[in-house]
C-alpha cells in the first residue's frame, strides 16, 4: 500500500455552483467516483490547505463505493479520511472502513430546548454553569456517576437510549427525537475486546475532554417560524447544546480493528493508497464482527448523551426550578456525526442499499423521510451544527434536495484550521478565559491549555461554514443560537 505523492490542487476542481465543485474521476487511475465538494470560493481555499482533499480522493478508490465521495465545508483533514467527508459502498461486497467513521464512533450533538428567558435566568448563570460542570463530568478518562458491571454494559450496547429509558433516564419523547430511535440494530457486543469493556464500565454520563461540550445558549434569531414552532425553539429563550460520544470505549474498538484490518486488506487483496483507509468487506468475518461493535459503540454513545442530559435537566431545575415556572428541557433531536449505517439511496437511477460512512457528518434527511418523529416528517429532520467556542451554533433542516445530492448529509460544525498542537502554542488559555468571560460566556474548564485547543480562532466561520449548506441547498436555516456559558473537559 504505497502512498501516492500526486497532491490535489485547485486547479483540478471543476465548478458546478457557487457552492459546489468537483474532481473527476479521470483526475487518477486509481479513481472508482468522482469526489463532490460542498463549499464557497473562499472556503475552498482554506480548504486546500491541508491533505483533507487528497484524502476524499483516496476515499474514491475503495472497493465498492458508489456515486460520489462528498466533502462538507467544515472539512479538515483526518485519520484516513477527512473529517466532514462522507461515502457509501454497496451492500452486500462493498467495504466497510473503521478510519472513515471515525475513532469517536457516534460522537453526536444533542439539543435541548426551554421556555426560560434569558432575562430570567442571567443573575444565576454563574450557578447554572457551575451546577453542569458538577453534574456533567469532564475530562480524559474520568468516571461518571455510573458504575456499570459486565451484564449492564453489555444491555447498555444492545438497547441504547432504551436502556437509559429503563433506568428512569429518559421519556419516550427522548427516543422518539433521537437518529434511529437512540439505538442501531444488531450492535454485537461478544465483538468488543476486554480492553474496550473496561474503559466502558464507568464512562456512560461522562463529557470527556477535546472539542466536546456542554453549552447554555439563547436562542437569538428564527429564521424559519414553523419548523422552530415545530421544535420548542422560542427567541430570547435558554437551550442546552451537548457534544460528546462514545468515550474511550469507542476508541478502543476503532483502535483495535484499524489494527486487525491491517491483515485484512492482505487478506483480500484489497490495494489502497493509504494504509490508514484500512477496510473489510461488509460482508465479510472481519467486516461484520467489527459492524457488531461499531453498532455496540454506537448505541453506548446514545445512552451516554441521554444520561448527560438527565443530569443537565437536573442541573436546570435545581438552580432556576424556583426562579421559574417551568424549568423543563424537552429534546429538540440528537444527532450522529461519526457512524457507518446501513440506507437506501438512489445512485445514478437506481435504488441502492448501500453503507454510509459520516464521519464529521450528519445525516439531513428531507421531509417526508422514514425514521423521522411525525412532528418532524413536513419540515424536514432537525441538523445540529454547532460553532467553535463562544461563537454561534445552527439549527438547520434537511431538504429534498439532501436526498439526492448528498446521500442525505450535511456539516456537523465550524471545521477546524489549526491544530491542537499549534492552537496550544499560539493561544493563552486564561487570556482566552477572560475574554470569553468579558462577552458575558461564563466559562468551566478542567485546563487552560484544552481550552486554548478550542479557541475560535482554531475554527472556519460557523456561519460561513451555515451559508455553503444552505447555498448549496442541502439544508435550510431554522434558527441561530448564541453561548452564555460554555462547560469544557
Amino acid at each position: 500500500m504505497e502512498a501516492k505523492e500526486k497532491l490535489v490542487n485547485l486547479a483540478d476542481l471543476r465548478r458546478i455552483s457557487d457552492f459546489e465543485w468537483e474532481i473527476p474521476a479521470s483526475l487518477r487511475a486509481d479513481m472508482r467516483v468522482p469526489v463532490r465538494i460542498f463549499a464557497s470560493r473562499r472556503l475552498l481555499e482554506a480548504i486546500g490547505g491541508d491533505a483533507s482533499l487528497e484524502q476524499a480522493v483516496n476515499a474514491a478508490t475503495l472497493p465498492g463505493v458508489v456515486g460520489r465521495v462528498l466533502v462538507m465545508p467544515d472539512v479538515h483533514q483526518g485519520y484516513g479520511f477527512p473529517i466532514g467527508g462522507v461515502a457509501a459502498t454497496r451492500l452486500p461486497d462493498g467495504v466497510i472502513s473503521p478510519g472513515a467513521i471515525g475513532y469517536d464512533i457516534n460522537c453526536g450533538v444533542r439539543l435541548l430546548a426551554s421556555r426560560v428567558e434569558f432575562g430570567e435566568a442571567e443573575p444565576v448563570l454563574d450557578r447554572l454553569a457551575s451546577a453542569l460542570d458538577a453534574a456533567c463530568p469532564s475530562g480524559v478518562g474520568v468516571r461518571g456517576h455510573l458504575r456499570l458491571d459486565e451484564r449492564e454494559l453489555a444491555q447498555v450496547c444492545r438497547e441504547g437510549a432504551e436502556w437509559a429509558r429503563g433506568r428512569g433516564f429518559a421519556t419516550d419523547a427522548d427516543l422518539a427525537r433521537t437518529e434511529g430511535g437512540g439505538c442501531l440494530a444488531g450492535a454485537d457486543f461478544s465483538r468488543v475486546s476486554h480492553r474496550a469493556r473496561s474503559r466502558g464500565r464507568d464512562q456512560v454520563g461522562t463529557l470527556g475532554a477535546g472539542n466536546h461540550f456542554i453549552e447554555v445558549e439563547v436562542v437569538e434569531r428564527v429564521l424559519d417560524i414553523e419548523a422552530a414552532r415545530t421544535m420548542g425553539l422560542e427567541e430570547g429563550a435558554l437551550t442546552v447544546m451537548i457534544h460528546c460520544g462514545s468515550r474511550g470505549f469507542g476508541h478502543q474498538i476503532c483502535t483495535d480493528y484499524v489494527k486487525s484490518f491491517q491483515q485484512a486488506v492482505v487478506r483480500y487483496g484489497i490495494s489502497l493508497p493509504d494504509r490508514e483507509l484500512v477496510c473489510a468487506p461488509l460482508d465479510s468475518p472481519e467486516g461484520q464482527a467489527y459492524q457488531g461493535a461499531m453498532r455496540a459503540a454506537a448505541n453506548y454513545a446514545f445512552a451516554n448523551r441521554q444520561v448527560l442530559a438527565h443530569f443537565a435537566r437536573e442541573a436546570f431545575a435545581e438552580v432556576l426550578g424556583s426562579r421559574v415556572r417551568n424549568p423543563h428541557l424537552h429534546q429538540v433531536y440528537d444527532i450522529a456525526h461519526n457512524m457507518g449505517t446501513t440506507e437506501e439511496h438512489e445512485v445514478d437511477g437506481e435504488l441502492v442499499r448501500v453503507c454510509v460512512h459520516r464521519k464529521g457528518a450528519t445525516r439531513a434527511f428531507g421531509p417526508g423521510s422514514e425514521g423521522l418523529p411525525p412532528e418532524y416528517r413536513a419540515i424536514g429532520q432537525p441538523v445540529l451544527v454547532p460553532g467553535s467556542m463562544g461563537t454561534a451554533s445552527w439549527v438547520l433542516v434537511g431538504t429534498e434536495a439532501s436526498m439526492s445530492r448528498s446521500l442525505g448529509s450535511s456539516c456537523h460544525g465550524a471545521g477546524r484550521t489549526m491544530s491542537r498542537r499549534r492552537a496550544k502554542r499560539s493561544i493563552q488559555g486564561g487570556a482566552l478565559r477572560q475574554e470569553l468571560e468579558d462577552r458575558g460566556i461564563r466559562v468551566r474548564a478542567g485546563s487552560m491549555p484544552g481550552l486554548a485547543e478550542e479557541a475560535p480562532a482554531a475554527y472556519k466561520d460557523v456561519d460561513e461554514v451555515v451559508e455553503a449548506v444552505v447555498g448549496a441547498g442541502i439544508a435550510r436555516k431554522v434558527a441561530r443560537l448564541r453561548p452564555v456559558a460554555v462547560i469544557k473537559g
